[in-house]
């Protein structure tokens, strides 16, 4: 580019998902001049210098009071009424199927419809977010692009090397990310008390609040085979704990998720997942390499859940490299799927079709 465009990229930092300073640093290497959202009506000259805007997450809305929410919603409907009137260029990551927060639910697809109607672009990150879009909204007249979730490798720092030692032992499965009651953390707490004699849980992360974090407490108590690490972990971490899984167990809810950046993690750094069948798992067509399952209604997760469960065990038991091979299979699927560079080139690719 002759000279530095000025774009806001929303959330321009997040120092519990490394996705976002990926795309950012591909970003600023080719040029861009990135900043925050919070800044975008500082000052007219500021804001008439910004070209585009690009939102993630920018749905969710604060739900921890009705006065909060209420006030979230509107500072956001300013947000999109100065980007029309600027006549900037919009746009939006499809991140999920629906907002993952029960109480904002309603505001927050209202907020999205209000999204979708005026980007000039809409990011997905699996093919199936295409359809979703079609359905929800039939007069859609975005660009709707798929660039895949940039993998993860070497990001958290280096995959350790793999040991035999302990490959008899039961199986280790891993639930990491932030605690929340949509990821179904008591389900698989019921799931893993039927297997106390063959598998062993670690359930490692920060809940999103501290009555949560009371209510886990008292489940895990009960549950002999399951250890709670409930607190945020740190980056250079990571590696570690992945590496002392046999693999990730992540039961999503397929009501709202759709694509995962755990899921991603998981795979970068050599370790496969049980995990519905979202967005993010069937864009890779990975076939027996992960352990999917689907289901019709919520009350048949746990059946799903279990069976996926008791087929790693019996692989685990008969096999106990099988498991490892799996995920080094998926991590060299996802550096040719989701490669960091191939992912920031589509991006910038995008942009300028939108600014040239």
């Amino acid at each position: 580019m002759d000279s530095p465009s000025k774009i806001i990229f929303n959330p321009c930092e997040n120092k519990e998902n490394q996705y976002i300073a990926i795309l950012v640093n591909g970003l600023e290497k080719h040029g861009y001049d990135v900043n925050r959202l919070d800044d975008f009506l500082s000052s007219m000259k500021h804001f008439q210098s910004i070209k585009l805007l690009h939102l993630n997450w920018f749905e969710n809305l604060d739900d921890s009071s009705a006065t909060s929410m209420w006030k979230s919603y509107f500072r956001k409907l300013v947000v999109l009424a100065a980007v029309k009137f600027g006549k900037k260029k919009l746009v939006w990551t499809m991140h999920n199927r629906l907002s993952h927060e029960k109480k904002s639910g309603e505001l927050s697809r209202a907020l999205t419809g209000k999204i979708v109607s005026q980007a000039d672009a809409i990011v997905i990150h699996s093919e199936v977010s295409r359809d979703i879009l079609r359905s929800q909204y039939p007069n859609l007249k975005a660009r709707v692009i798929h660039i895949p979730h940039p993998d993860f490798v070497d990001v958290y720092g280096q995959m350790l090397p793999e040991s035999n030692e302990n490959k008899n032992e039961k199986l280790k499965l891993l639930f990491i990310g932030a605690i929340k009651p949509y990821k179904n953390i008591e389900l698989l707490t019921e799931v893993v008390k039927g297997f106390s004699d063959s598998v062993h849980l670690t359930i490692a992360g920060n809940p999103n609040s501290e009555a949560y974090r009371v209510e886990l407490q008292k489940l895990a108590e009960k549950v002999p085979n399951i250890s709670l690490d409930l607190k945020f972990i740190p980056d250079a971490e990571l590696p570690s704990y992945i590496h002392q899984s046999d693999l990730l167990i992540l039961p999503y809810s397929l009501e709202s998720s759709l694509n995962s950046g755990t899921v991603i993690l998981a795979f970068s750094y050599g370790r496969t997942v049980i995990c519905p069948r979202i967005g993010t798992i069937a864009d890779l067509n990975a076939g027996d390499d992960v352990f999917d399952y689907s289901y019709e209604q919520e009350s048949e997760h746990l059946k799903a859940l279990e069976k996926q469960i008791l087929k790693a065990v019996t692989l685990h038991q008969t096999n106990p490299n099988s498991l490892i091979e799996k995920g080094h299979r998926m991590r060299d699927l996802v550096l040719k799927k989701n490669s960091k560079q191939v992912v920031t080139d589509s991006l910038i690719k995008l942009y300028e079709s939108l600014l040239n």
